[in-house]
C-alpha cells in the first residue's frame, strides 16, 4: 500500500478533497494560498481552476456548481466558467475563518470554523434554504466530518481536543444528538493530530493526522484497526473516489515543512470501496 503522488501544487495547506462522480474528477483547495483544484481521474490530468479570497471548505452542489466557504462570504463557483454568486456574507466575532465543511444528507452544508481563541470556534450548518445557524462551539479547529453508512452516526473531529465525536443522527431532520467521545488521542508528538475524516461503505473511519505521516483507519466502536503509512508528515484530508469509489485520494501539506512530496495530491488503490458524498442543495 505505496501512495502515489498524482498533482504537485507544493500547497501549503491542500485540503477537502471531494470526488465528483459526473466529471470522474476530484476537486480540492490550498487554504493558505486561495487556490482550487481538479484532477481528471480516468486521465491524470490537471488543473489550478480558482484563484482568490482562501476557501477554508467547499461542498457540491447537486447541479454541479460549489459552495466555497470563504473567510467573509458563502458562494456558489461554477468549475466550468469561473463564475461566483454570493450567497451570504459571514460575519462571527468568535471565529476567523471556516475551516472543513461536508454536505448532509438532506443536502443541508455543515461548516466548520477556526477559532479566534480554543474555545470560540464551532460548527453551523447552512440549510437548503439558505439560512445560517450556530450548532455548538468549543473549539479551536473544527475539523472533518463523516457519516455512517446507515446515515444513523454522524462524526465530527476536533483538533483542539484531539478527538473525534460521534453523534445519534436523523436523516430525516439532520439533527445531531447524543455527543460522545469516539476517539482520542492523547500522544499528538506520535500519533500527530486529527484532521480529515471520511467513512468508506463498511463503516470504517479513516482519520488524517497532520504531524502524523499517516492515515488512521478506526472500527465503528473507535477501536483502531490499522494504519496507510505516508511518504509526508501533514497529511490533511482523503476521500474515496474513481471507477467503483475504490482509490483513496489524500491531500497533504508543506506549511513549514520542506519534506518531498510534501503538499501533493497522492493517490492510493484501495481494497474497499468508500461512499459517494453527499451533494449540496442551497438554493436548490
Amino acid at each position: 500500500m505505496t501512495p502515489e503522488l498524482v498533482a504537485q501544487y507544493h500547497c501549503l495547506c491542500g485540503e477537502g478533497p471531494l470526488y465528483d462522480s459526473t466529471r470522474d474528477c476530484v476537486f480540492w483547495t490550498d487554504i493558505d494560498s486561495g487556490r482550487l483544484f481538479r484532477f481528471d481521474c480516468a486521465t491524470g490530468q490537471h488543473r489550478q481552476i480558482y484563484q482568490g479570497e482562501m476557501v477554508g471548505g467547499f461542498t457540491l452542489q447537486a447541479d454541479g456548481q460549489l459552495v466555497l466557504f470563504r473567510v467573509r462570504d458563502i458562494v456558489k463557483f461554477d468549475p466550468e466558467t469561473g463564475v461566483l454568486r454570493k450567497v451570504r456574507d459571514f460575519v462571527d466575532a468568535g471565529s476567523s475563518r471556516f475551516n472543513d465543511t461536508s454536505a448532509g444528507p438532506g443536502g443541508e452544508c455543515f461548516a466548520g470554523t477556526i477559532g479566534s481563541t480554543n474555545e470560540s470556534g464551532g460548527l453551523f450548518l447552512l440549510t437548503a434554504k439558505g439560512e445560517f445557524k450556530e450548532l455548538f462551539r468549543g473549539t479551536g479547529c473544527a475539523n472533518g466530518m463523516g457519516w455512517s453508512p446507515d446515515r444513523r452516526t454522524m462524526y465530527w473531529t476536533c483538533s483542539t481536543r484531539n478527538v473525534i465525536f460521534a453523534y445519534d443522527f436523523d436523516a430525516a431532520t439532520g439533527k445531531m444528538n447524543g455527543e460522545r467521545e469516539f476517539h482520542c488521542v492523547t500522544d499528538r508528538a506520535t500519533f500527530g493530530t486529527c484532521d480529515g475524516l471520511t467513512v468508506d461503505a463498511e463503516g470504517t473511519v479513516y482519520s488524517a493526522r497532520w504531524d502524523g505521516r499517516a492515515i488512521y483507519l478506526l472500527a465503528p466502536d473507535g477501536t483502531a484497526k490499522g494504519k496507510i503509512d505516508m511518504p509526508v508528515p501533514k497529511v490533511t484530508s482523503m476521500c474515496f473516489g474513481g471507477k467503483g469509489l475504490a482509490d483513496l485520494y489524500i491531500t497533504t501539506a508543506s506549511r513549514n515543512d520542506g519534506a518531498a512530496g510534501a503538499g501533493g495530491l497522492y493517490r492510493l488503490a484501495m481494497g474497499v470501496r468508500g461512499q459517494e458524498e453527499f451533494r449540496s442543495r442551497v438554493g436548490a
